[in-house]
């Protein structure tokens, strides 16, 4: 089960840093120490690259360290260089990552004057050498697990964020391997795999099942979504690299809810829910055996799978003699929780642990403040612009909501539901319907009073460690130096203001959500019927029919689409406004080089003039259009509602459905004021909303058994530090006085002995003392050889005797036959051969040391 999914690097062309930069360098600076400087961070920076990029990489973090390294520099020198076509070119070609080519045309290269261009490459190396290295971790200790997690967010991380930036970075079609679905798939993979890692480190630390299996089932829903965007992407299977990733992503999917089925029924069999429990392990194992059939090249199950049918096995045993419990089918078991535990690191510059800055020097103060205050003009002309559209926009809405339009339109027929209120009644049963809110009133009661009284008693604890403390420091006055628990439990007791502020506020909110539900219940209740029952309940008002095809109801039309044309061509102005983007550093850097100071409010306001005047008059003339489209709309409507009022039987079904809009717009409103209010601070959001998983963290008593803990922690630490003050403050007992400590006998006199006598009391068998010598006493030698005999060369008697140590080849250590030499007819011995049976004259003799490993023979 372990094969994880790692991505292949992107190969980068060699590319000349130092000539075009150094350049700029020379240009921009004046000869002297800083601009030697800045050449030399030049330099380091082109070794930066090829150290990065321009050898393999080892799959280790020191690897990683120095991509992240070269990721971060160029974040940093980008602002700080007018990286462009028409300024500072720089071309960087990259070859596409999977797109390995053919045999004769190679792969797919992109070439592109544009350092974002290069930080989106480099940054996807980054995240391919992240999740080479998690794959290569050792999973079976904790290390390996946490270093696994950690690389797989990583990679997520650089590959969502590479999605978030490619198109605004390169300004054109990327390459498929850095485009938008393909670097949003790997994302969606890597986070997977990290959410497997933390459900094997649950299984490793053997917590409970209900984790593991909610672990699991969230793994499998990231396996699943990652398998369908993988499926559904026209340009992914295309590659051969995505082709051999399908299925395991699909096996992924199937073993990861096995797990959790197999997990979920252990925690059914802990409840006595034995055909629960059969029916997940049944589950359980059909998944498993559709993995082992289809998927068994990629990922192995056996164990999995013995495993699951060994507890289906004896599930079924007990269960067929003792229990005897209904199997209930797959559908109708309960859904399994989920729990993320894993997110994509935010790629947030430095990354790199050991990042210092070549340029840090480079851009003065002064351009740094005239950016910044660039950047708020920019904004505050940004969100002028955009507020006023959306301004406009809510206006327009209310107007339309207040003539019941388009609703009045929809129900010309006078017998049929209207789209509109259609709509709104799918939108209610979708969030739960009247059920939802019933159970919201029901449980909020129980549910205020556990967190009032989880705070009351995180408060009761500082309280009565305060009054302690003060009545300590009462009696004792300054020798009670230390600081004051009042002053210390501030923070504290302000965050609990805070918690009883919200709980006060929440009981109010619930008394208007009563109110407002008890005010609507029955139109809400209406809403939630079958589409059959909501239309037989609205009065028919068949008259109306006689208004379909009249000149006035086209116009209404044609006005009406008129401004939802003008609605969709405000949203693309907005996102025209949005991404315009401009460099102004290279403005104020020349005027700072030629002027010596830059005045920023002259030059941003006409740089934001150039920028944006343009659009400032396109959202003018929105406006004038939108006041002009109005003002037709309530003329026409004034006829339309004329014609429509001398039918008493459209003015009772309009009623109705106004009533029925309105109960809607109550739901929407009591669901985003309780979503928007409570949403982080609230236990009963989620029951509302079906958030669990998500504010399973941020809910209120989460919190508050949070700031239980803490008041504990910080309580306990005070009377211990309470405790060991008063052994310093408290009156000591009378002092006693102190017994003379008997005094100890005398030492007796050292014996005097003499010379004869010391000599006489030695004894015989003690040898005087003799300065050691460093040679060590002579061994026998022992019966037999100690290593292994040496061989006998043919034709060199005596050879034998050889130390090992002279040998460079040792046959006999290897146990390995001499072959003897062959003589080539014709040619002398090498060196010269003694006669036969004779040794090589003055050969050195076999060392002493060496006897006892081989002996004379």
């Amino acid at each position: 089960m372990a094969t994880f999914i790692s991505v292949p690097l992107k190969k980068a062309s060699e590319v000349d840093l130092v000539k075009p930069l150094s350049k700029f360098v020379t240009v921009s600076y004046p000869a002297g120490e800083e601009q030697s400087e800045y050449i030399r961070a030049v330099e380091e920076l082109n070794k930066l690259r090829k150290n990065a990029l321009g050898r393999p990489l080892d799959k280790h973090e020191s690897s990683l360290e120095i991509l992240l390294r070269y990721y971060d520099q160029l974040c940093s020198v980008e602002p700080k260089f007018p990286f462009s076509e028409n300024e500072l070119c720089l071309t960087f070609t990259w070859k596409d990552a999977f797109d390995k080519g053919s045999l004769f045309g190679g792969s797919v290269k992109l070439a592109l004057a544009s350092l974002g261009y290069e930080k989106t490459c480099v940054l996807f190396n980054a995240a391919a050498l992240a999740s080479q290295i998690a794959s290569e971790q050792n999973l079976d200790n904790d290390e390996g697990l946490k270093a696994a997690a950690k690389y797989y967010q990583l990679a997520s991380g650089a590959f969502g964020h590479i999605k978030d930036t490619v198109l605004s970075a390169l300004n054109r079609e990327p390459t498929m391997d850095i485009s938008p679905e393909t670097v949003g798939t790997l994302s969606l993979i890597m986070l997977a795999q990290a959410q497997e890692v933390f459900f094997l480190k649950a299984t490793s630390d053997k917590m409970k099942d209900a984790v593991i299996a909610k672990l699991a089932n969230q793994a499998a829903d990231f396996y699943g979504d990652a398998f369908k965007q993988c499926q559904y992407k026209d340009n992914l299977p295309k590659y051969f690299y995505f082709q051999e990733v399908l299925p395991v992503l699909a096996a992924k999917h199937c073993i990861m809810q096995a797990n959790a089925e197999l997990h979920q029924s252990i925690l059914a069999k802990q409840k006595k829910r034995f055909g629960e429990e059969i029916a997940r392990l049944q589950h359980a194992a059909e998944l498993v055996k559709t993995v082992a059939s289809r998927y068994d090249e990629y990922v192995s199950v056996k164990d999995l799978s013995d495993k699951i049918n060994r507890a289906l096995t004896a599930a079924k045993k007990d269960n067929d003699f003792i229990y005897h419990d209904r199997v209930p089918e797959v559908k109708d078991l309960d859904h399994i929780g989920k729990a993320a535990l894993v997110k994509a690191t935010a790629i947030t510059p430095p990354l790199s642990q050991k990042f210092t800055d070549l340029f840090e020097k480079m851009v003065p103060m002064a351009v740094q403040q005239s950016m910044s205050i660039y950047n708020q003009r920019k904004n505050e002309t940004v969100n002028r612009l955009v507020g006023t559209m959306r301004e406009a926009t809510n206006l327009c809405n209310g107007v339309l909501a207040s003539l019941n339009l388009p609703a009045a339109l929809e129900d010309l027929s006078g017998d049929s539901i209207p789209q509109s209120i259609a709509e709104k009644a799918r939108n209610i049963v979708q969030q739960g319907g009247l059920q939802s809110i019933e159970q919201l009133i029901k449980d909020l009661p129980e549910l205020l009073t556990r967190n009032r009284e989880i705070l009351d008693e995180s408060l009761k604890m500082l309280d009565d460690e305060e009054t302690t403390d003060n009545e300590l420091r009462g009696k004792f006055n300054q020798r009670w130096n230390r600081t004051p628990s009042g002053e210390l439990y501030k923070p504290l007791r302000a965050e609990g203001a805070n918690f009883r502020n919200i709980l006060d506020k929440a009981v109010q909110a619930d008394q208007v959500v009563r109110d407002r539900y008890n005010t609507h219940c029955d139109m809400i209740a209406l809403l939630c019927k079958p589409e059959n029952e909501l239309n037989a309940a609205i009065p028919s008002a068949n008259p109306t029919k006689t208004l379909q095809g009249s000149e006035v109801v086209n116009v209404l039309r044609s006005q009406l689409t008129q401004l939802d044309e003008m609605k969709a061509e405000r949203e693309t102005l907005e996102g025209e406004i949005k991404a315009v983007t401009f460099d102004m550093s290279v403005t104020f850097l020349t005027a700072l080089a030629q002027d010596g100071a830059i005045n920023e409010e002259q030059l941003s306001l006409s740089q934001l003039d150039q920028l944006y005047g343009a659009y400032n008059q396109r959202v003018q003339a929105s406006l004038r259009k939108q006041e002009e489209l109005l003002g037709q709309v309530q003329t026409s409507h004034q006829e339309f509602s004329g014609l429509k009022q001398s039918n008493t039987e459209a003015n009772q079904r309009e009623e109705v459905l106004k009533k029925l809009a309105s109960a809607h717009d109550s739901y929407v409103e009591i669901s985003s004021n309780l979503r928007e209010g409570t949403k982080v601070l609230s236990h009963h959001v989620y029951l509302l909303t079906n958030f669990l998983l998500e504010c399973f963290y941020n809910d209120l008593t989460e919190i508050l058994l949070k700031f239980q803990n803490k008041c504990s922690d910080i309580v306990f630490a005070r009377k211990t530090e309470r405790d060991e003050l008063l052994k310093y403050v408290l009156p000591q007992p009378p002092p006693q006085q102190p017994q003379a400590k008997p005094t100890p006998p005398a030492r007796p006199p050292p014996p005097s002995v003499t010379p004869q006598a010391a000599t006489a009391t030695t004894p015989a068998n003690i040898p005087p003392s003799v300065p050691p010598t460093s040679n060590p006493p002579p061994m026998a030698p022992p019966t037999q050889a100690q290593g292994p005999p040496y061989p006998t060369y043919q034709g060199y008697p005596g050879y034998f005797q050889m130390p090992m140590g002279y040998n460079p080849y040792a046959y006999g250590q290897f146990n390995m036959s001499y072959m003897p030499y062959q003589a080539t007819p014709g040619q002398g011995g090498y060196p010269g051969a003694p006669p036969a049976g004779q040794p090589y004259p003055g050969y050195p003799q076999q060392p002493p040391q060496q006897q006892p490993y081989y002996p004379q023979q």
